[in-house]
């Protein structure tokens, strides 16, 4: 509070007033001074410079949010985080079956399917500042190639990259393949700053750099706090005129609990793989909202098959028999799922309806292992592995365990960190899991091939074979299919028929259920979609947060 004045300080400040009043019109003589009619201070406004205020948006995840981080390797969870940096040339919706420009604004094909040509977007920089342009396209993806990493062998069907000029590329075939679902995959087709990548080798992304054109870029990797963190480009050439994120956040945290609960506190926008009875609860809370999509992603129980008795077809068959699929898809996913019929996906252009399909019948498993030399079981436990923190997978297992126990059977089941469950499954082969239990989502937009050559074929060349199942005619079969689908997709979903009835019958997995994608997510957070061809990625610059 500021104190009163008095009667005689008044009048001193008055005489003192009149004596400089005195002074200032002699002085004025030699300096120019405004005169001031009235004892108010008037001070130019000053210009004031705010810093924008951050909009931050959280991820959160279940596992490892990277374990690739090399965009020619990614081959993993991390998928969350690259289609945030790195951009391909075209993209996919699923919802309407047709793909968009992004690095690439047209193209055409030959007649033959053999000859493509793409004219580039003009105008786009790489986060490192260099000019992208054809010969970046042509680098990245014959890298990739080369490379032989996981996703190389989505681009083994391109024979050549011709540079036309400075924005046209023209990419030539092996054979007819469907380049498109290729280059608007998830993995592989990410198009890399050439000049950096060629400088610093790719031990430069594992400390957390990028090399990309995309809306993000990579700031942080806390790797042993798991997560990183991704803040806007300035120079992104879709511009920054919408309230877009300009942070994110992604982390993984295991247990589901805390996933829910971080979700509920705020501190996440949107979780995945919670537990169904969370989703139910969090149905009855107003600030989250819950978006349900029928989805591409499967789950599979990989039979070891070259470990006895698993290695007899009988065997497999009667462990088919013994799963409670209907069990598991009420109690375990509230009804968020439907049996699979082999291993594509509903939904998805070659799946068939006339594949058999096993059902739970306790009574012709017991059959089957009599037939086979197991009236009463096995003599020895079989262990299953799981990723832990994924309750839906551990529900699974513990019901089929329960099944295996009235036909003899033991079943262990482990709980373990993708990485060591990896190990375990690539290791020496007396090591080796009985049964591997896993989700596979789609590698190449709305294409069957990968849920097949990925997972069963001989050569194994992605590593995702769990059940080491090696037969020649599936692989001929799947293989012609795939070098035929870019033209003739009626012919083509024939072969990968018949390549299944061989696969269902000789049952190297278990094909459990096709799951829906539920994403708990904050009531404000606008603009999501959730597209069954890119699983779990949220596209967070089409994102924003409702004020």
């Amino acid at each position: 509070m500021k104190r009163a004045i008095t009667r005689i300080q008044l009048a001193i400040i008055v005489a003192i007033i009149a004596i400089l009043a005195i002074i200032g019109i002699f002085a004025s003589t030699y300096f120019y001074k405004p005169v001031q009619p009235t004892t108010t201070v008037v001070t130019t406004p000053k210009t004031i410079t705010t810093t924008p205020i951050e909009k931050i948006a959280t991820q959160c995840m279940i596992s490892d949010v990277v374990i690739f981080a090399d965009p020619s390797e990614s081959f993993s969870n991390e998928i969350v985080v690259l289609n945030n940096i790195y951009e391909k040339l075209v993209h996919y919706v699923t919802a309407e079956d047709k793909f968009i420009p992004q690095l690439a604004t047209d193209w055409s094909v030959s007649e033959d399917g053999l000859t493509w040509t793409f004219t580039l977007r003009k105008g786009v920089k790489f986060h490192t500042g260099n000019k992208f342009d054809a010969n970046a396209v042509k680098y990245s993806l014959e890298r990739t190639k080369n490379l032989g990493a996981g996703p190389a062998f989505l681009l083994t069907p391109i024979k050549e990259i011709k540079i036309l000029d400075e924005y046209k590329v023209q990419i030539i075939l092996e054979h007819p393949a469907p380049l498109l679902s290729i280059l608007a995959s998830p993995y592989g087709a990410f198009i890399m700053d050439p000049v950096v990548t060629e400088e610093k080798g790719k031990d430069w992304f594992y400390k957390g750099n990028d090399a990309g054109t995309g809306p993000y870029k990579w700031v942080e990797w806390n790797k042993a706090e798991n997560y990183v963190v991704l803040e806007k480009f300035d120079e992104y050439w879709g511009g920054w005129n919408k309230p877009h994120f300009t942070k994110i956040i992604i982390k993984g945290i295991e247990d589901p609990t805390t996933r829910r609960y971080k979700l509920e506190a705020g501190e996440v926008d949107i979780v995945e793989a919670l537990p169904y009875e969370h989703i139910e609860a969090l149905k009855n809370n107003p600030n989250i909202k819950i978006s349900v999509t029928h989805s591409f992603q499967n789950l599979f129980f990989f039979f070891n098959t070259e470990r006895y008795p698993l290695n007899i077809v009988k065997v497999r068959q009667a462990l088919s028999y013994a799963f409670p699929y209907e069990e598991v898809i009420k109690t375990v996913l509230h009804g968020y799922g439907i049996q699979a019929k082999g291993a594509i996906p509903h939904g998805m252009w070659a799946f068939d309806d006339r594949l058999f399909q096993y059902k739970y019948d306790i009574t012709k498993a017991k059959e089957l292992l009599t037939e086979a030399g197991f009236p009463n079981g096995f003599d020895r436990a079989l262990e299953l592995t799981y990723l832990a923190g994924n309750e839906d997978e551990r529900r699974a297992a513990e019901l089929y365990k329960a099944e295996l126990a009235k036909l003899g059977i033991n079943l262990v089941i482990r709980s373990m960190p993708w990485d060591e469950q990896w190990a375990k499954a690539k290791g020496p082969a007396e090591q080796r899991q009985d049964i591997f239990v896993m989700y596979w989502w789609p590698d190449v937009c709305g294409d069957p091939y990968t849920y097949l050559v990925n997972q069963f074929h001989s050569e194994e060349v992605p590593y995702f074979g769990m059940a080491y199942w090696k037969n020649s005619t599936f692989d001929s079969l799947i293989d012609e299919a795939w070098s035929i689908s870019g033209l003739d997709k009626a012919k083509a979903k024939e072969l990968y028929f018949k390549a299944q009835q061989i696969l269902v019958y000789e049952a190297p997995a278990i094909f459990v259920y096709d799951q829906d994608y539920v994403r708990p997510m904050r009531a404000d957070l606008m603009g999501y979609v959730d597209d069954p061809s890119y699983p779990h990625i949220v596209f967070w610059y089409n994102c924003y947060r409702k004020e």
